[in-house]
Formats: structure tokens, sequence, C-alpha cells
């Protein structure tokens, strides 16, 4: 398995991805991307998981969170289905956390419906901490969960 900064070439592999995840629409992957791809690491960082055999699997897109001082906002992770579950997400969120030294604070939002359990869980495993609820968010039912991680001190 290897991580590494995304390519243009990459783009269609990542667009697999989220249709495999709906993360959100592929579509609007380009004007996401676009800027880091032209040197922009000030305010987006994307990664990718690659290996040998399936090229790349995975994906992450962290965001410095405005009008803060070193927080940054872990936006998006995502794997092919076939991949899910089989550890390459501990070693992205970790090199994500790697990108990031000398930050302050990751964030990570979520939904609290039950079909987000195992990504709750797998946040929790990575040493992050739910900080706050915000009820009915995403939908009436459906709250945004916040975890947090404090990267220095």
């Amino acid at each position: 398995m290897n991580i590494r900064k995304p390519t243009s070439s990459d783009i269609s592999d990542i667009k697999v991805i989220l249709e495999d995840t709906d993360l959100f629409p592929p579509e609007m992957l380009g004007e996401m991307l676009d800027p880091f791809l032209q040197g922009n690491e000030q305010q987006d960082r994307w990664l990718v998981c690659e290996t040998e055999t399936d090229g790349v699997i995975g994906f992450s897109y962290t965001r410095y969170e405005d009008l803060t001082h070193s927080v940054w906002n872990l936006l998006a992770i995502g794997f092919r289905a076939q991949h899910q579950g089989s550890g390459f997400g501990t070693k992205l969120i970790e090199e994500v956390e790697r990108s990031l030294t000398g930050e302050r604070i990751l964030i990570v939002e979520t939904s609290s419906l039950d079909d987000f359990d195992k990504t709750r869980e797998f946040y929790r495993s990575c040493g992050y901490e739910q900080e706050a609820v915000i009820r009915d968010y995403w939908a009436d039912g459906d709250d945004k969960i916040i975890f947090r991680k404090r990267l220095s001190f």
C-alpha cells in the first residue's frame, strides 16, 4: 500500500470511489480538487491510497477552517467497497494527521443515522472524541456528530 498526493490522472479513480460511497456528487470533484492540483495546499489537502494490484482504492480530503488558528476539517475519507474495513482507513487517517504536523486540531463531521455506526466507531478507534451534536442538522432525525482530535499541544 502507498499513500501519496493525487495527480490529475487519479480523478477517474476517485470518481469511482465517490460513486461507491455517495460522499458527495462525483461531478463536484473537479472544482474541489483543481486548486490543490494547481499547488494550493494552504487551504486543501488531498491524499490517495493505492495498492499495486488495484491502483487507487481510497482518498481523503481535508480543508483548513477559515477564521481559526490551525484547525482542519476532514471533509471526506472514502474507499472502494471491497477495501472498507481492511485497515487502510486507519493508515490513511494516520497519514492525514502526519501531514498536519504542527497544526492544532482536526475535526470530523458525520451523521447520527444507524448507517453511520461503523463510521463513528472508526473515528473513536482512531482517538477522536465526540465533541458536539447538532440535532436535526442533515434532516429531521439526522443529527450532525462532530468529533475532534488534538494534534499538537
